[in-house]
């Protein structure tokens, strides 16, 4: 178990960018009668965002984190860290942090690099940049969060199709010697890496002839293995098994008190999976936003997007204690305990 708390780090905003794509599920061709209405009632997911061809991730997170700076009024020279988090980049190589460096016209002596994570993203990325704020070393730092999850789905794949779909969102952080403690608790458990995988495509299996071939898997499932296949048995297993447990050892270890806490804030994974957490935790409906009706599954953008979609106003003018948990592809898993403090928060961006 690996658990950490960090000083002097805050959160001075979040903001998020979705496509102005919508597809509805109950217009989805591939879904026979009756299925549209049973799908949604069981994920949650009745519309997605999803990108038009040749828009990517990095195109999502940069325009978030152009409107964060400017509503910080931020210097941009004195952004010395960039987090990108995703596992949709822009290319094999080079990483597409780099990329972003420069297309915000960030200062060189800016520290880039990315991080291959999917649903747990977010809690990883967030460790990492207040890891490196936290001596005062660096004093401001993005992370840049998001997916273009719709590239890897096959239209034809009943369970994984309907599910997933786009956004990119910015997180930016300072050191602040005043700031509340921030609680982390990490799992991973790499035996599980084929419930959620894209086969080929990487060094282990790289592209060939039979990459492109689409396979009948039977119940509505028909894809390549360049798409990604989606075990739903295991990973919904996983994900109603680990999430409590991460989330209650995290309670334990540092002694925080579920009924001192504003908001639950899980990855949005399915409604269904989520609400079964919920209950084990008893937690109160009121204290657990959704927003996968609207939005989908966006992998590590998903509670991030959450914080502007459904928490805006109250993050804008209030102080906050918040508990996060990200659960899925890897399997990777974890959760934390931070605070937020009248933080900027811009309404949601669409492009």
């Amino acid at each position: 178990m690996a658990y950490s708390n960090l000083h002097n780090v805050s959160i001075k905003g979040v903001s998020a960018c979705v496509p102005r794509n919508i597809v509805e599920n109950k217009d989805y061709a591939i879904f026979e009668e009756g299925e549209a209405e049973k799908f949604i009632a069981t994920t949650g997911v009745e519309r997605r965002r999803i990108v038009e061809k040749g828009v990517c991730t990095s195109d999502l997170c940069f325009t978030a984190a152009e409107k964060l700076i400017e509503d910080l009024n931020w210097d941009k020279s004195d952004i010395e860290v960039l987090i990108f988090v995703s596992h949709t980049a822009d290319y094999k190589l080079p990483a597409t942090s780099c990329i972003l460096q420069n297309r915000l016209k960030l200062p060189i002596d800016c520290m880039c690099f990315d991080i291959t994570l999917g649903c747990s993203g977010y809690l990883h990325g967030l460790n990492v940049i207040s890891s490196l704020l936290s001596s005062g070393n660096a004093k401001k730092g993005l992370l840049l969060v998001g997916n273009t999850q719709s590239s890897y789905a096959a239209y034809e794949d009943k369970s994984a199709y309907p599910l997933f779909a786009d956004a990119g969102t910015a997180t930016a952080l300072e050191y602040d010697p005043n700031a509340d403690e921030m609680f982390y608790h990490f799992s991973t458990d790499g035996s599980g890496y084929e419930a959620i995988i894209v086969p080929d495509g990487g060094c282990r299996n790289p592209v060939n002839e039979d990459s492109f071939k689409m396979v009948d898997f039977g119940d509505g499932i028909r894809r390549s293995r360049l798409h990604e296949a989606l075990d739903g048995m295991e990973v919904f297993s996983f994900g109603i098994r680990r999430a409590p447990e991460t989330v209650n050892l995290l309670m334990d270890k540092f002694n925080l008190q579920s009924e001192k806490i504003d908001y639950f804030l899980f990855h949005q994974a399915n409604k269904f999976m989520n609400e079964r957490i919920r209950k084990k935790l008893k937690i109160p409906v009121e204290k657990t936003p959704y927003n996968i009706a609207d939005f989908g599954n966006t992998s590590c953008a998903t509670i991030p997007l959450l914080m502007v979609t459904n928490l805006n106003k109250q993050l804008s003018s209030q102080n906050l204690k918040l508990v996060l948990c990200g659960f899925g592809v890897g399997l990777s898993w974890g959760s934390a305990q931070l605070s937020v403090k009248n933080i900027v928060c811009p309404d949601l961006i669409e492009i």
